[in-house]
């Protein structure tokens, strides 16, 4: 008896061991794991930038070291481009993508196939995942108000919409995307379309900078080029921590638009597809999109900092039709003069 107790501690410990091994896998199905281990492989596409990328398929080959993920990385626009020419030709070099993803154009096209992660049940909000399986996020694109803490007082920070109207903030002394149709649409989803463009059009006329490149736009504003910016929250979150003298502030509604992770249709390799969108949007995923400044959509993993996505009034954007995308990007390119 006294021999059991002394070797129960070791055996509890083992035992919890396999235990937590048994329930990190718990979430896919271990036949689709058998199955995915035969397959070997996957082919990802994708827009985010090869540190998001390499840092997930890192974690991914440490967790199913016998699956080898081959990364094809190029913009948005020409990912999307490149998978419609590519199923017209009849080939199907893809897996698993994630993307931005503006339109329903790749569903109707019947390019992504339906598969709903069990783990898609924990997400900040149902909006982050397409209710027919074709997509879900794994991670957010807020859009807030940046600015150079040197040249601009804490107390003069526009603190909603209408104060960028201020006379002070007139003649460049905003800037804005040139392809920032996301400000245009998730006005349009919290205010309606009437008041969406009425503000827009105020807003040009106060003769703000269009330019492309969210992440060039902040170091802009960080060399003192313009006081104020209209950009995602990540690339000025990560200038701020870095020490730069920008701060952002969210107006609202703030404009949520995320990256989506999907299957392909036609997947040489469904099954390590399917492993890894599990693993893209489980608990250690999410923290390893955290990792490289990138803001979970998980309940039970914490951006950093929480108010990057939590705290104000904000707008999910949706898919929209393409000719609805095409009249978004029309109006906003009307309203701002932008050829």
């Amino acid at each position: 008896m006294e021999s059991s107790i002394k070797n129960w501690p070791r055996l509890t410990v083992w035992a919890l061991v396999f235990l937590f091994a048994a329930l990190a896998d718990a979430a896919s199905d271990p036949a689709m794991i058998e199955t995915a281990k035969k397959e070997g492989q996957l082919t990802l596409w994708t827009s985010s930038d090869l540190r998001t990328a390499n840092r997930l398929v890192e974690r991914f080959e440490q967790k199913y070291p016998f699956i080898k993920v081959r990364i094809f990385r190029t913009g948005t626009g020409a990912l999307h481009n490149k998978m419609i020419t590519e199923a017209l030709a009849g080939q199907h070099n893809w897996d698993v993508m994630n993307s931005q993803m503006f339109t329903r154009d790749l569903i109707k096209r019947k390019l992504l196939a339906r598969y709903k992660s069990p783990e898609s049940d924990k997400l900040l909000d149902a909006s982050f995942r397409d209710e027919a399986g074709h997509w879900t996020a794994i991670y957010a694109v807020p859009f807030v108000l940046g600015y150079n803490t040197n040249l601009v007082k804490p107390a003069e920070v526009p603190k909603t919409y209408e104060e960028l109207l201020s006379g002070r903030w007139k003649g460049g002394n905003i800037s804005i995307d040139q392809d920032g149709y996301e400000l245009l649409q998730g006005l349009v989803l919290g205010w309606g379309k009437e008041k969406a463009t009425g503000f827009l059009k105020k807003l040009a006329a106060q003769n703000p900078i269009p330019r492309r490149g969210n992440s060039l736009r902040v170091q802009l504003v960080v060399a003192g080029e313009y006081p104020l910016l209209i950009t995602m929250a990540s690339p000025v979150e990560l200038a701020r921590r870095d020490g730069a003298p920008v701060q952002w502030v969210p107006l609202e509604p703030v404009p949520v638009g995320f990256h989506a992770i999907a299957l392909a249709e036609r997947a040489t390799h469904p099954n390590a597809a399917k492993l890894y969108i599990d693993f893209v949007l489980s608990r250690e995923g999410q923290e390893a999109l955290r990792s490289v400044q990138r803001i979970p959509v998980r309940q039970d993993v914490e951006a950093h900092p929480p108010n990057l996505v939590k705290g104000y009034a904000r707008v999910i954007l949706q898919l929209l039709q393409k000719d609805e995308f095409d009249e978004v990007v029309d109006l906003y390119k009307q309203i701002f003069n932008l050829r």
